[in-house]
């Protein structure tokens, strides 16, 4: 194991502490002097074997309540999965969380070995794992042991039963665009769908979210991620004139393939988009992108985030580095109501006033998932701007 001793922190176990979006804002503007003592290979440098320890504060180790992170450090998905864990630990850091140690482990070389060492090691509270196959493999050991999962996954399949998922689902974003191009008159909607499971979730979710919004879904055509199957669904969508929102369900770089192809089709539908689309920096300089919707996660205090983020690494963060830190901003805050020792009080992750963090509000229901607010932007020519913020918090 290796280990880093952090730059001395307060230690203190915070009690009633509730993060709201002015908190996180002081939090990232905050503690910029704070610099890692670090042992071993730097942010960036090939991770070193087994897992890495973050300890700000100085009370001991049995005074603290122990939290893993598991994410992929080696493979390919290895710098998303540093990233991930760089935030967590700049989280602990920036909170002065100096009653939780947190400790990272490789999924990529096994994520049920990665969680049987966590649960062996103490850990009461596992962040992660990122892929949904780990997750599956995780679930049932640290159900077992009683161990709570806060997944980065947004595959919905894998949530309840212990297991509550941080990451991103087509569902809201579909819902929240749908809801809003009503809302503007358009209600006579098509979709593009690829095909596969998040394609039948996204068809789904559409259906609902114009059932919802009372408009009408009058085409939806699969595709399999090629420019001449997209031509071809496209053409399938029927006369461009029937429809006056298309929604793209697939991630920016599709659509920039399929943008063009509708407008040569003949179709001036708005386009709409999901929250894939908000890490492709590459539709605000595409002509044929221009005036289209898509909802996400607000992007307020991501930038001050990406900024902090790196100062301290020196290199910028992948987006979903930005669940690491949240998740460890929530447990800090339950770490009030968390004796050492004990369990884990997974009965405090379903709150109704929920939580707040780089990513703005959000909260778990009772099936596990985060629900969480989210902004709908639009695309121009100079960028991207918001034309729907996202609500603050949530109602109780």
């Amino acid at each position: 194991m290796a280990e880093g001793l952090y730059a001395s922190q307060p230690a203190m176990r915070p009690r009633g502490m509730r993060w709201g979006g002015l908190t996180v804002a002081l939090l990232l503007a905050g503690c910029s002097g704070v610099v890692p003592r670090t042992q071993g290979p730097g942010p960036f440098a090939p991770p070193p074997r087994g897992p890495t320890t973050a300890q700000p504060g100085r009370l001991p180790n049995e005074a603290r309540d122990r939290v893993a992170v598991l994410v992929p450090l080696t493979g390919a998905e290895a710098g998303i999965g540093q990233s991930i864990a760089n935030a967590a630990n700049m989280a602990l850091i920036d909170s002065g969380g100096g009653a939780l140690r947190i400790t990272t482990y490789d999924t990529a070389t096994g994520a049920a070995a990665a969680a049987q060492r966590a649960i062996a090691e103490g850990n009461g509270l596992i962040l992660g794992p990122l892929l949904s196959p780990d997750v599956r493999a995780v679930a049932p050991i640290a159900a077992a042991a009683h161990v709570p999962v806060l997944s980065f996954s947004n595959d919905v399949d894998i949530a309840g039963r212990g297991v509550y998922l941080l990451g991103f689902t087509p569902t809201e974003s579909i819902d929240r665009v749908i809801d809003y191009a009503h809302g503007r008159g358009l209600t006579r909607i098509a979709a593009l769908v690829p095909n596969g499971l998040y394609g039948r979730r996204a068809s789904n979710a559409v259906i609902k979210a114009a059932e919802d919004a009372q408009s009408t879904v009058v085409s939806m055509q699969g595709y399999d991620r090629s420019p001449a199957s997209l031509a071809v669904a496209i053409k399938k969508l029927g006369d461009p004139k029937g429809y006056d929102a298309l929604l793209v369900a697939d991630n920016g770089k599709i659509a920039l393939v399929a943008a063009p192809l509708v407008r040569k089709a003949g179709s001036s539908a708005r386009l709409l988009g999901t929250e894939l689309w908000n890490t492709e920096p590459a539709l605000a300089a595409a002509r044929p992108m221009a005036g289209a919707w898509f909802a996400a996660v607000s992007d307020s205090l991501y930038g001050q985030f990406s900024a902090k983020y790196r100062a301290r690494f020196g290199k910028g963060p992948f987006r979903l580095a930005s669940l690491g830190y949240d998740s460890v901003l929530l447990a800090v805050r339950i770490s009030a109501d968390w004796r050492p020792g004990t369990p884990f009080p997974e009965g405090r992750l379903v709150d109704k006033g929920g939580f707040s963090g780089v990513d703005g509000a959000f909260r778990f229901g009772r099936d596990g998932i985060a629900e969480r607010m989210l902004e709908v932007k639009q695309i121009g020519a100079g960028g991207m701007t918001v034309v729907s913020p996202a609500a603050q918090g949530f109602g109780g």
